[in-house]
């Protein structure tokens, strides 16, 4: 369970925060609003809503109402990232299926799957950005931190997403958001000495679900990284961290189809299909195709595994990538459904990283 503690952040300046976030785009106009908090000193989510009524709305009721909602307005990109790593679909929202806790979206191009106890704040933001004017859904965790961003398109329906901001506004358009620490408790975890790695191999081994995974890290108090480190080769090979771009550029050139998964605390978002235009800007690598766009960077990858995992239909085959601080950056699989076998043309990509390494 998460653990929300009740003690807030210090009481925010307001026109302080204003008036420095002002300073920053006159000097840097395309300064992205994540980066300024930062300079700031704040949490994103604390400077979008330092500026409710300057472009920015703040919404009330429940979220996950808002998300079933989103299929009316049509065509929009869907924007999921983590500290090192940002991922953009376009297309519509479409066959949202929201319980008490979890949630999914499993439209075409759009695929997500949501974890409400993240969504905690949500706005509706208008801005200009690198000379285009943007409208957008923006939700946020209660630590401030993004969890998920709905940016509308020239092909959005402009009369659903009046609907919907009249729907759900709210009454009172304060500026501030109380701050929690949602960090969950660390689980306990032993020293890599002390795990039961027999054990570990032989829970690993009769898995039949992906989904179960957590559940096995937790039964053995070990956390992802550490798992892969010492279950051994039959389950997670340690590859050279380029992996990532010789992936990539592999399955541009071959077609091998993906599945491209980033996650925030609130959300994890799925690409599925084929990649083509692989672009190295500085430490970033992009994926820069029409309806998908990835953003990683590169220097922040400190280790990246082949992981196996066992299915009815044999192995899935994962090349994931982690951050210093066990943040799993992305994670790519070869384009599959239940009950089919991985294909054959993933598994030979994967094998050229893992040879080489």
């Amino acid at each position: 369970m998460q653990d929300i503690q009740t003690a807030t952040a210090p009481r925010i300046d307001i026109p302080a925060l204003l008036n420095g976030y002002r300073r920053l785009r006159e000097t840097e106009p395309g300064l992205r609003a994540r980066d300024a908090a930062q300079r700031l000193g704040v949490s994103e989510g604390a400077l979008v809503a330092s500026r409710v009524g300057d472009g920015v709305t703040r919404l009330e009721g429940e979220l996950p109402a808002i998300i079933r909602d989103l299929p009316a307005l049509g065509h929009v990109m869907a924007l999921t990232r983590n500290e090192y790593c940002v991922h953009e679909k376009t297309g519509q929202y479409d066959q949202v299926d929201i319980g008490g806790v979890m949630g999914i979206v499993l439209a075409e191009d759009i695929d997500l799957r949501l974890f409400l106890r993240h969504w905690r704040y949500g706005f509706a933001v208008k801005e200009s950005s690198r000379g285009r004017d943007l409208e957008s859904l923006q939700f946020f965790d209660g630590d401030g931190k993004a969890v998920h961003k709905v940016y509308l398109t020239e092909q959005t329906d402009r009369s659903a997403w009046r609907a919907l901001l009249h729907r759900y506004t709210a009454a009172v358009q304060s500026p501030l958001i109380d701050i929690v620490n949602v960090d969950e408790p660390l689980p306990e975890q032993l020293a890599d000495t002390a795990v039961d790695v027999a054990s570990l191999r032989e829970h690993w081994r009769g898995l039949r679900d992906p989904h179960d995974f957590f559940a096995m890290l937790k039964k053995h108090k070990v956390t992802r990284t550490q798992a892969l480190r010492v279950v051994g080769s039959e389950f997670a090979t340690r590859v050279d961290d380029a992996a990532i771009r010789t992936v990539l550029d592999g399955a541009a050139a071959s077609g091998t189809p993906l599945m491209v998964f980033v996650g925030s605390p609130g959300v994890v978002q799925i690409h599925t299909g084929p990649v083509s235009n692989i672009v190295m800007a500085g430490p970033w690598i992009n994926v820069m195709d029409p309806g998908f766009n990835l953003h990683l960077r590169t220097d922040a990858i400190v280790s990246s595994w082949i992981v196996r995992k066992p299915v009815p239909e044999g192995m899935v085959t994962s090349l994931e990538l982690y951050a210093a601080d066990g943040t799993q950056i992305v994670q790519l699989f070869g384009k599959r459904k239940p009950g089919i076998p991985e294909r054959d043309d993933w598994r030979a990509l994967l094998a050229t990283v893992e040879v080489a390494a």
